[in-house]
């Protein structure tokens, strides 16, 4: 299905909610199309070409008669006269003669689109005759729903702003079960797949001649967990969509009362067996809380190892010891907050900025606890995959502590973090400088600790970037790391 909105734009003059209106018919007339075995095109006035196709949709119940994709073309010279008919007369119009095109005989009919006494455009329906047979019952029911849906737009009663536009998974179509009802909810007629969604859910006797609401009535088992929309959606009384579950089978269903200028005269509700969607739906539940408990588990294992590193720590003798330990103690916590994060969300990505947040006034006190260090950030790290959070947070402790310890060598001073995302040649790249006002760089080379090796290790191995040390400018040494982000 496409839609061609500029002639709209261009030249229509509607009120408000006009054009919405036309789009929610197009959003659903694919119902339409299905229960009237016809192509359907919407046609809206131009100045220079009499008509404009804005829309086309093919049925799924029988096949095509338009090949080819004419949305956006003028009307056909020998189909004008038909809409300008229903334009004007605001009823629908049928052509007194068959149509051929391409050696196919079709019956045409234009439908216009009343809202507020005004026409806003006409759908045409193009069914084929050409392998004319003696139609079926499910047949002649179907183009009567059809009909009466057409016949409700030419009153400017359907489509209808109250029916559901969500795009939950599995809404109910034509050839997954229909059932008829008159105004007091007895069920007309059942197609045979919409008997057979019902036997499913443990009806064994035949639809026709009973109340859809008292049949779902005696199928409930829990009547706590009904959806509360279920009683107005089986008599028909409301235009919404509902659910119920019987026997392991869940059944959604949807209903579109039938009206015309005087009364409700019946409904359509169209039903569909969605037991598989919901069985995996919940497997992706279960699945999202099984990896969060796992993220959370680790965090706790990891918190417990830091706590055994910090208790061990207090034991030693050994200055150099005591502060390898604490260096340790540090990285898994660090770890540990990203698994954390994880635990709380949905998605194995991690809200940097949080997490860094913390992580950023934690490190720098952890590795002042006896000197006065102001933390100052700026600019957005964004959503990072978790693999690529891990070893980043571990960087930039890990330059922090650094900062802090050599570079400001026990005095007061100032470290900043600071976030840079643009898009390089390669993709979206991340500039991350950590910097202080400290001594600055040493004018001799001198031997890497441990921490800057396991930052070298990190940046290039896991995150594939690059790293410099650079003397800052106003006094001090910034380190820049350049990172290529991983695509989404």
């Amino acid at each position: 299905m496409a839609i061609f909105t500029d002639p709209i734009r261009e030249h229509a003059d509607f009120g408000p909610g006009d054009a919405e209106w036309l789009h929610l018919l197009v959003g659903d007339w694919q119902m339409v199309a299905d229960l009237a075995f016809a192509d359907l095109a919407l046609w809206f006035p131009h100045p220079d070409h009499g008509y404009v196709a804005l829309a086309h949709v093919r049925p799924s119940t029988t096949h095509t008669v338009f090949h080819g994709d004419f949305v956006g073309e003028p009307i056909r010279s020998d189909l004008q006269p038909l809409v300008d008919k229903a334009w004007n007369s605001r009823s629908i119009e049928r052509s007194s003669e068959t149509n051929w095109s391409s050696e196919m005989a079709l019956r045409v009919e234009a439908v216009p689109m009343v809202r507020n006494g005004r026409t806003l455009a006409v759908v045409t329906t193009h069914m084929d005759l050409s392998s004319s047979r003696m139609p079926s019952r499910l047949e002649l029911t179907y183009r009567q729903c059809a009909y009466d849906l057409l016949r409700m737009g030419t009153l400017g009663l359907w489509p209808d702003f109250a029916s559901p536009t969500g795009s939950r998974r599995g809404a109910p179509r034509v050839g997954d079960g229909l059932i008829r009802l008159d105004a007091e909810g007895v069920v007309q007629y059942a197609s045979p797949n919409g008997v057979s969604a019902f036997r499913r859910l443990g009806d064994g006797e035949s639809l026709e001649g009973r109340s859809l609401a008292e049949v779902t009535a005696n199928l409930l088992k829990d009547r706590r967990m009904v959806d509360e929309t279920l009683p107005l959606v089986v008599t028909g009384r409301m235009p919404w969509r509902s659910e119920i579950e019987s026997r392991g089978v869940s059944l959604s269903l949807r209903a579109i009362p039938l009206r015309d200028e005087q009364q409700r005269f019946g409904a359509l509700v169209l039903c569909r067996d969605v037991s598989e969607l919901r069985r995996r739906e919940m497997e992706l539940v279960t699945k999202d809380a099984t990896i969060r408990e796992i993220h959370h588990r680790v965090k706790n294992n990891l918190q417990t190892v830091a706590a055994l590193l910090r208790m061990q720590s207090r034991r030693m003798v050994s200055d150099e010891a005591k502060q390898g330990l604490e260096q340790a103690m540090r990285r898994v916590a660090t770890i540990a907050l990203v698994h954390e994060t994880l635990s709380q969300g949905l998605t194995q990505s991690v809200d940097f900025d949080e997490l860094i947040g913390r992580q950023f006034r934690l490190s720098a006190e952890v590795a002042s606890p006896s000197q006065q260090v102001r933390t100052e950030r700026s600019g957005l790290f964004g959503e990072l995959p978790s693999d690529f959070a891990t070893p980043l947070a571990l960087v930039i402790n890990e330059l922090v502590t650094n900062a802090v310890e050599h570079g400001l060598e026990g005095r007061a001073g100032t470290v900043w973090l600071l976030a840079d995302r643009s898009e390089g040649d390669d993709g979206e790249e991340l500039t991350v400088t950590i910097a202080d006002d400290g001594v600055g760089l040493p004018d001799t080379p001198h031997v890497e600790g441990l921490g800057l090796q396991i930052v070298r290790t990190l940046v290039t191995s896991e995150l594939g970037g690059s790293i410099q040390w650079l003397p800052r400018e106003g006094g001090g040494t910034a380190v820049q790391i350049r990172l290529v982000l991983p695509a989404k």
